[in-house]
């Protein structure tokens, strides 16, 4: 979601080719790498701004287009599954040299994170999990109402950008988030492409269709777990079926905190990501 950034040509630091398809990333900060896995719809751009400032100063930030937004193309719409973005994320490290990182996934990209862990454990050397869920029939999903809204594409852009911040965020800071950031909302709502939307919502229901293998990660491997009280998008339920996952995760439940939570508290949960995952 586009909610904090100016509205400006795309600046990205990389691109390579994969299977026929561009793919790009910015890169910023210095420090130990941390691979940034972005959520439905949201492209490198799209982090809060003040949330990945304050990360730089800890890590070497590296955050990808997923397939189908930013500067990354899409290709096979078809081809478009949770395991396939992971996928990319893999083919962007072999790429780079990167043998091991530490990892961030916020909603859908946490879905992706996961994957990309078992996928190649021993390549994350901590994971951060911010509003996501553990996949599968045994994830507790949004009320239909909640999730309608989402993915809504109806009406004009402002008007779908209203409806956004409605849900990712509280009902007692929606407001002020669209009056301040609704017009820079709206036009990037206007540039996706409805196709792109629509293959990573099919990813989404293919998460949730099938658990996920688990992950096998290092006991001694960090994750942290960060979930908002108020979130509606991914209920805050699925923290602790994600803690149970992770045995030894670090459970944050961040009171008044909706789905977009590190938009509403950039510092406080950069420093939560920073010590969890360098411990």
């Amino acid at each position: 979601m586009a909610y904090t950034r100016p509205v400006s040509a795309p600046r990205r630091d990389g691109a390579v080719e994969l299977v026929g398809r561009r793919y790009t990333w910015r890169a910023l900060g210095s420090g130990p790498p941390l691979l940034l896995a972005q959520g439905y719809a949201g492209s490198a751009d799209d982090w809060p701004p003040a949330f990945v400032e304050a990360l730089a100063r800890s890590f070497s930030l590296l955050a990808p287009d997923n397939r189908g937004v930013g500067g990354s193309e899409l290709g096979d719409p078809a081809a478009v599954t949770v395991d396939s973005m992971a996928a990319d994320l893999e083919a962007l490290l072999d790429h780079l040299g990167i043998e091991r990182t530490a990892l961030l996934g916020f909603s859908m990209g946490g879905f992706i994170a996961q994957a990309l862990a078992v996928r190649a454990p021993g390549r994350i050397e901590s994971l951060a999990l911010l509003s996501t869920d553990p996949g599968g029939p045994g994830a507790i999903r949004a009320d239909p109402a909640d999730w309608g809204r989402l993915v809504d594409h109806s009406g004009t852009p402002r008007e779908q950008a209203s409806r956004t911040f409605s849900v990712i965020f509280p009902p007692a800071v929606a407001p002020e988030f669209d009056r301040e950031f609704g017009e820079i909302e709206a036009a990037s709502l206007a540039a996706l492409d409805p196709v792109s939307l629509a293959a990573q919502e099919r990813a989404m229901a293919g998460w949730w269709a099938e658990a996920p293998s688990p992950a096998d990660l290092p006991p001694t491997a960090p994750v942290l777990v960060g979930h908002g009280a108020e979130d509606v998008v991914i209920p805050p339920g699925n923290a602790e079926l994600l803690a149970a996952r992770f045995p030894g995760a670090g459970v944050e439940l961040l009171p008044g905190a909706g789905h977009a939570f590190p938009a509403q508290m950039p510092a406080a949960v950069a420093d939560l990501v920073a010590a969890r995952l360098r411990a």
